[in-house]
């Protein structure tokens, strides 16, 4: 799964690999987590625009948006055809801008689980590939829905198969037009969804104080003594 990540250098995005002509300079943050506004690309009629939705994924047909606490992630092998995603996955695609991300290892009679924080050889910021909705409670106005979104996770690479079971989709910047563009076609953005490259990224261990949500600082990411 991928239920944290950071974007602690938004200096750092090249907002034109998304299409987005003017990005703006968004707070440093190491510790998101499902629930919190994050920021999002989508397609937007002619270009691409900066949004901040709401992790955790509201189908439009909820009765109940407590649902989405349940929906931060989705399956990329079967998100095209399950009923909470198929339609956001059709028409409702989006890049969420990361310059690392969170897993949790399994450890030896299972009494603790060891973070890890993952990111890019170089530093450098990169895209989880997400769904977005929007959802509006009956007989209301506009004013009151919401806009959420969820991050798409798939089978472990060789970097992460020692340390979870999934790991996020991340597309290449040179997919991003093709992922954000409603004119791509289901199987097409299937397609996209390939796995991503082990040799350009780097994992260490980080403490345990990543594990509270509430703690948002340098220190989540530090790698651990």
């Amino acid at each position: 799964m991928c239920g944290r990540f950071a974007l602690s250098k938004s200096d750092r995005i090249d907002w034109a690999q998304f299409g987005v002509r003017r990005g703006p300079q968004l707070p440093p943050h190491w510790n998101l987590g499902p629930g919190r506004p994050i920021a999002v690309v989508r397609h937007a009629g002619a270009e691409a625009e900066v949004a901040l939705l709401r992790w955790g994924l509201i189908p439009f047909w909820a009765a109940d948006p407590a649902i989405g606490g349940r929906l931060a992630n989705a399956r990329a092998e079967s998100a095209s055809e399950k009923p909470a995603f198929r339609a956001a996955f059709k028409q409702r695609r989006c890049l969420i801008p990361a310059d690392g991300f969170y897993e949790w290892q399994a450890m030896k009679g299972g009494a603790r689980k060891q973070p890890w924080f993952i990111r890019r050889a170089d530093g450098g910021a990169f895209a989880l590939a997400g769904l977005w909705e929007r959802w509006q409670p009956r007989g209301t106005t506009d004013e009151a829905a919401i806009e959420t979104c969820t991050v798409l996770t798939t089978e472990p690479n060789a970097l992460l198969a020692p340390i979870h079971s999934r790991m996020p989709v991340i597309i290449d910047p040179s997919r991003y037009a093709a992922w954000l563009s409603v004119g791509t076609e289901t199987e097409a953005a299937r397609a996209l969804m390939a796995a991503w490259e082990p040799s350009e990224w780097t994992a260490h261990r980080v403490s345990t104080h990543v594990n509270a949500i509430g703690h948002d600082d340098k220190r989540c990411a530090e790698p651990e003594d």
